[in-house]
């Protein structure tokens, strides 16, 4: 039940973002379903390798690589999701930010 909720969270999530953040565009719910699952698949396998790879770096700029890590797997899953596209990187750092407060606080909110 907890995964399922989870999902629910994420999915009003990108709902959100796409509503506050111009070039972060979802065509609908599945969009948004199928976004949601890809997003949770890479943060869970894809990003903490690529962080480890890249953890030098990371120490270096105090940060920004990590940062900009995952700036970039959310653009790259807009490229494989049809349906949720993100116009430019530029767009991807600001949806980046909004999607990590937005989804931070409504995990606070379920969980209390």
């Amino acid at each position: 039940m907890k995964l399922v909720v989870r999902l629910a969270i994420n999915v009003f999530t990108l709902f959100v973002v796409a509503y506050l953040v111009p070039g972060f565009t979802l065509t609908g719910v599945w969009a948004a379903l199928v976004a949601a699952i890809v997003i949770g698949i890479v943060n869970t396998f894809i990003r903490p390798i690529v962080q480890l790879i890249a953890l030098p770096i990371s120490i270096l700029t105090f940060g920004i690589t990590a940062f900009l890590i995952n700036v970039f797997l959310l653009w790259v899953v807009s490229k494989i999701v049809p349906g949720f596209s993100i116009s430019t990187f530029t767009t991807a750092i600001l949806a980046s930010i909004v999607l990590s407060l937005v989804s931070w606080f409504l995990h606070k909110l379920a969980s209390d």
